[in-house]
C-alpha cells in the first residue's frame, strides 16, 4: 500500500487544517473531565462509604454486562497500540510538533482517560478478577493488531471513522443498561466516554470528507477495500491465558450481541450512515475504478441485511476468567 507522491501531497493538504480540528473536536485539558471527577474521592473521609455504595450499585449488573464492560475496558487500555499504528502512517512526520503529529498525540491523550476511568471503576466494584483482566490487556498490547490498513492513511481514516462510531454506540448502550440496573454512576461514566467517541468520529469523518474533495477515486477505492475486508474490532486479538487466540473475542462478541450492545445490525447501520455522511452517491470526479467501487458500496447494506436476517444471536454463555467468582 505504498503511497504516490500525489497522495502524500493530499495528506499535507489536509494536515494544514488539522490544528483547527483539535480546537473543534477535542476539549481543553485544563477544564474537561478527568477520571477522578467521576469516582470516589480518596482524600475524603467518606471515601470508603462511597466505595461501598459503588459496589452495591453493581450487584444487579448481569454476567454478560460485566464481561462486555471488561472487554470494552481492555480495548480502551490498548491505546499504545493505536497511537503507534497511527504514528506509522505514510505522510506522518513525528519530528513535526504540528499538524498530524499534534492531532494524534492530542487524540491519544483524550482517549487515554477512558481506560483509566473504566479500570478504576471495575477495580472498586469487586466484580472483576483484575489480574486476569490485566493479563488480557498486556496480551492485547503485546500482540498488536492487523486490521488491513497497512500504513495507508485513507484506509486508516475509514477504519477510525467506523470504529469511533461503533465505540460511541457500545458505550451509549452500556450507559443505558447501567441506568436500568440502578447503577447511575456507571451510566454517567459510560455516557461521558460515548460523548468523546462521537466527537472523535466526527473528526475522522471530516478528514475523509476533505480527501474526497481532492482525491475522490483513491478515497473511494480505499473505502471499498476496507468494507470488502470487513471492519474488524480493535480487540479482535483479545485473549485470556490458556485460551486459543480469537476465541475470547468471539465469546465477548456473543455477549455483546445477547445484550444488544453491539450487533450485526449495528455494523450495517454504521456502514449505511457513512454512505450518507460522505455523500457517496453524489461524489463526482471518479474514474472507472472509482465508479465500480461506489457501485459496490451503495449495494452493500442491502446485501449485508440479507445475511443478517439469517444470523442467530448466540445463546451459549462462556465462563470468562475476568469475572470474579
Amino acid at each position: 500500500m505504498s503511497l504516490t507522491g500525489a497522495r502524500i501531497e493530499v495528506m499535507q493538504f489536509v494536515g494544514e487544517k488539522v490544528d483547527n480540528s483539535i480546537d473543534e473536536f477535542l476539549k481543553p485539558i485544563e477544564t474537561y473531565w478527568q477520571p477522578s471527577d467521576l469516582l470516589p474521592d480518596t482524600t475524603k473521609e467518606s471515601f470508603l462509604d462511597e466505595v461501598k455504595l459503588l459496589r452495591e450499585s453493581t450487584r444487579e449488573l448481569s454476567y454478560d454486562y460485566i464481561a462486555v464492560l471488561v472487554g470494552d475496558t481492555i480495548t480502551e487500555e490498548a491505546l499504545p497500540t493505536y497511537e503507534s499504528w497511527l504514528m506509522d502512517m505514510e505522510g506522518i512526520d513525528q519530528n513535526n510538533p504540528h499538524s498530524w503529529t499534534r492531532w494524534i498525540r492530542s487524540w491519544t491523550a483524550e482517549e487515554n482517560r477512558h481506560g483509566d476511568l473504566l479500570n478504576k471503576f471495575l477495580y472498586l466494584s469487586g466484580r472483576v478478577n483484575m489480574r486476569a483482566m490485566e493479563v488480557s490487556t498486556q496480551y492485547l498490547i503485546a500482540d498488536g493488531f492487523d486490521i488491513g490498513t497497512g500504513r495507508d492513511p485513507y484506509r486508516n481514516f475509514v477504519y477510525t471513522s467506523f470504529q469511533e462510531l461503533a465505540t460511541n454506540l457500545s458505550h451509549r448502550r452500556t450507559a443505558t443498561l447501567a441506568k436500568q440496573a440502578g447503577c447511575t454512576q456507571l451510566s454517567k461514566i459510560c455516557g461521558v466516554i460515548a460523548s468523546d467517541e462521537m466527537r472523535h468520529a466526527k473528526a475522522y469523518k471530516s478528514f475523509v470528507d476533505q480527501i474526497f474533495e481532492v482525491d475522490p477515486s483513491e478515497m473511494m477505492l480505499a473505502f471499498e477495500d476496507m468494507m470488502r475486508k470487513k471492519i474488524v474490532m480493535p480487540a479482535h486479538f483479545l485473549r485470556e491465558t490458556g485460551v486459543k487466540l480469537g476465541e475470547t473475542f468471539s465469546h465477548f462478541s456473543d455477549a455483546a450481541q445477547r445484550l444488544g450492545v453491539y450487533t450485526t445490525q449495528d455494523y450495517i447501520d454504521i456502514a449505511d450512515s457513512l454512505l450518507t455522511d460522505w455523500k457517496i452517491a453524489s461524489v463526482t470526479g471518479l474514474n472507472d475504478a472509482g465508479q465500480r467501487a461506489r457501485d459496490y458500496l451503495m449495494a452493500l447494506p442491502v446485501r449485508l441485511r440479507r445475511v443478517a436476517e439469517r444470523t442467530k444471536i448466540p445463546a451459549l454463555e462462556y465462563p470468562f476468567s475476568w469475572i470474579a467468582a
